[in-house]
């Protein structure tokens, strides 16, 4: 279907509608650009599609004396009931240097009926409600509940702000299908614009004098498939930088290498590294008992952790978003969001002669971050980076040409300790803020045998199916971070809620005897041991037949790839697991068959089983190591067969005859 001619006809149609209906035309009247939109017979898309974007317009003007003026303009067609929820209109803006001057929305009926959307039907939200204090703030309407499968819903949004760098992105979709996507950008007389194109050939803008129009159109809907890349990797976007043509006084706004945003994000956090007899002399009293370079490391580490999270962002939109609070008042208020922890992690190991330097970087998407495009925009966390000696080995160091051997931390996660790094941070381009010598450095990949999981079970059959035993599990790494969130964020009646839960999905009716757990939080480790009992475990089938799963729990990292046909790639992380299961068998019984033992190779994981009997006991253990991939589309049958493999291996049952 040309979704071209469509627009072009929807668009002769409106202008049509509006001359004839001229007569009946309200004040209230959604504008002429939505009239016209809103004929596009948009159609054709799978029945899982909730809605298609008809026009999505932000118009940005720069007047040159520190204001940013924008136009949003934005009409989606509801397709389906499930779709209503996209008839919702947001407009994001901070208290201290930004304003949203007007927003309104309306629906436009099959019938072509109208029904609009003034400010008496506008909500004024905070934007982040975890934060006890935050500047951003959300005005929303909200449609929904008036929408349905056929209505057109249309906004517009003017906002005023005062732009702290001159960079701005635009994502030319998300996840719908979108007819017409477009950014414009007008800037005063001097001035140019240049952009980068992500996941897309490069978009080239229309020029004239010095406004910018960048444009796609037609673009096909992005599914939710597991295991997929965020959206943010597919969808097409773009990122721009405007400037006077000579860039003077521009340093602190315009960057062009990562080193000048290393030398702007040091220059934020460096006076607020201040070291005073308390924080020198709480150092000292975290590091009394330590005895080498890495134990002085862990013991400040585990303290700043617990430390509690509180974000209070003022004056954001003058850059204190970036600027930690000085070490002194986080130590002496208890309290800090991540860039104040990693800050007064710094003045601490000052104290201590260790150096260390604060690391921007994205949190939530390892992959977000691009090389390419030198900004301060594109990091949403704070870590740190560790100076360290030859004598510590841990698994998350990175090798830096300039700064020599630095620890990779989080002191805002409370679940990884010193040594390991959270896997959404892994991989990523992160910036580390060390002046002239720091820059654009990518975050290391743990291997995935420091994030393991080893299991052994112990289990005995009864001459009519009942098996009794025991799990033991010791996991390492991020295996050992989830487990402990698990257990710290839960009840002792809801944490074993959720391990019953877990047994009686892989044996059915299992009851859940003693649990103990061990968190080794400095060793990056954690044990669990558990009694279980099923009371019809093996089916005794013809009085002489014993038929069980050897398999009795699950990987606790499930996979749902099952579909025959892929659309966006998958991604894989990496971690590993070793299990081996001994069967006590019954009495009276033999084995009289085992299913055939797997081996699987390929670029993104490994997997086997394997079967032994002996002195009436049989030996089941299976081995998964999975790496950090991203697999293309055109080799998902491969993934694929690897996740059926392994999940058939893991359903086939052993056989027993009595003999």
């Amino acid at each position: 279907m040309n979704k071209k001619r469509l627009l072009t006809g929807g668009i002769l149609a409106g202008i049509l509608y509006l001359f004839f209906a001229a007569g009946t035309v309200r004040a209230d009247d959604p504008p002429q650009w939505l009239r016209q939109v809103a004929t596009v017979a948009a159609s054709g898309y799978e029945k899982d599609v909730p809605g298609v974007v008809l026009f999505d317009e932000q118009q940005t003007t720069y007047d040159g004396e520190g204001k940013l003026k924008t136009v949003e303009n934005y009409a989606v067609k509801v397709l389906t009931r499930e779709g209503r929820g996209l008839a919702v209109a947001r407009a994001y803006y901070l208290v201290s240097s930004g304003k949203v001057k007007d927003i309104r929305g309306w629906i436009v009926r099959p019938d072509g009926s109208v029904k609009e959307y003034d400010k008496k039907f506008v909500l004024d939200v905070i934007a982040d409600t975890d934060d006890i204090y935050n500047e951003g703030r959300i005005k929303v309407i909200d449609a929904s509940d008036d929408a349905d499968a056929g209505y057109v819903f249309g906004y517009t949004i003017e906002s005023e702000d005062s732009p702290l760098f001159y960079q701005d992105s635009w994502a030319f979709q998300h996840r719908l299908p979108t007819l017409v996507s477009r950014y414009s950008l007008t800037l005063p007389k001097g001035w140019a614009a240049t952009s980068l194109t992500f996941n897309a050939s490069e978009v080239q803008p229309r020029v004239s004098g010095t406004n910018y129009v960048w444009e796609m159109r037609d673009l096909a809907p992005i599914p939710p498939e597991p295991m997929s890349p965020s959206t943010v990797n597919l969808s097409p976007r773009i990122v721009v930088n405007y400037a006077p043509e000579n860039k003077q006084g521009m340093a602190d706004r315009v960057f062009g290498a990562w080193s000048d945003v290393s030398q702007w994000a040091s220059a934020m956090h460096e006076p607020q590294v201040i070291v005073d007899d308390n924080v020198a002399g709480k150092a000292r009293e975290l590091t009394a008992n330590a005895s080498s370079e890495l134990d002085k490391i862990r013991a400040i580490g585990t303290y700043v952790q617990n430390l509690q999270y509180i974000s209070i962002d003022i004056g954001v939109g003058y850059g204190n978003g970036y600027r930690p609070r000085p070490s002194t008042t986080v130590l002496s208020r208890g309290y800090g969001d991540c860039k104040d922890k990693a800050n007064l992690m710094r003045a601490m190991l000052k104290s201590l002669k260790i150096d260390a330097y604060p690391v921007a970087i994205y949190s939530g998407d390892p992959t977000f971050v691009r090389e390419k495009w030198p900004s301060p925009r594109q990091f949403n966390h704070c870590i740190i980076a560790i100076k360290i000696g030859d004598a510590v080995r841990v698994p998350s160091i990175l090798e830096h040409e300039k700064l020599g051997r630095l620890l990779i931390f989080d002191a805002t996660d409370a679940f990884t300790p010193v040594g390991d790094l959270p896997d959404y941070l892994q991989g990523s381009f992160a910036l580390i803020a060390a002046g002239a010598n720091g820059g654009l450095s990518k975050m290391p990949i743990l291997p995935a045998d420091s994030d393991m999981l080893e299991r052994t079970v112990e289990a005995t059959l009864s001459p009519v199916g009942e098996i009794k035993g025991s799990i033991r599990e010791r996991s390492t790494g991020q295996t050992s971070a989830y487990s402990r969130r698990e257990l710290r964020d839960s009840s002792a009646t809801d944490y074993r809620k959720g391990i019953e839960g877990w047994l009686t999905r892989g044996a059915t009716g299992a009851k859940l005897g003693n649990l103990q757990t061990k968190d080794r939080f400095q060793e990056s480790g954690f044990d669990m041991d558990l009694d279980f009992s099923a009371s019809a475990y093996a089916q005794l089938m013809q009085g002489r037949l014993l038929v069980f799963k050897p398999v009795i729990v699950g990987r606790r990292n499930g996979s749902s790839i099952t579909d025959t046909k892929r659309k966006t790639p998958v991604v894989t992380d990496a971690w590993s697991m070793k299990e081996t299961a001994v069967f006590t068998l019954p009495e009276g019984f033999v084995v009289d068959e085992t299913p055939e033992p797997v081996t699987l190779q390929t670029d993104f994981g490994s997997y086997s089983t394997k079967y032994e009997v002996k002195d009436g006991k049989l030996l089941f253990s299976r081995t998964l190591i999975m790496k950090r991939a991203e697999v293309p589309v055109e080799k998902y049958d491969s993934i694929r067969s690897f996740y059926a493999k392994m999940r058939d291996a893991e359903q086939s049952p052993v056989v027993l005859v009595r003999k």
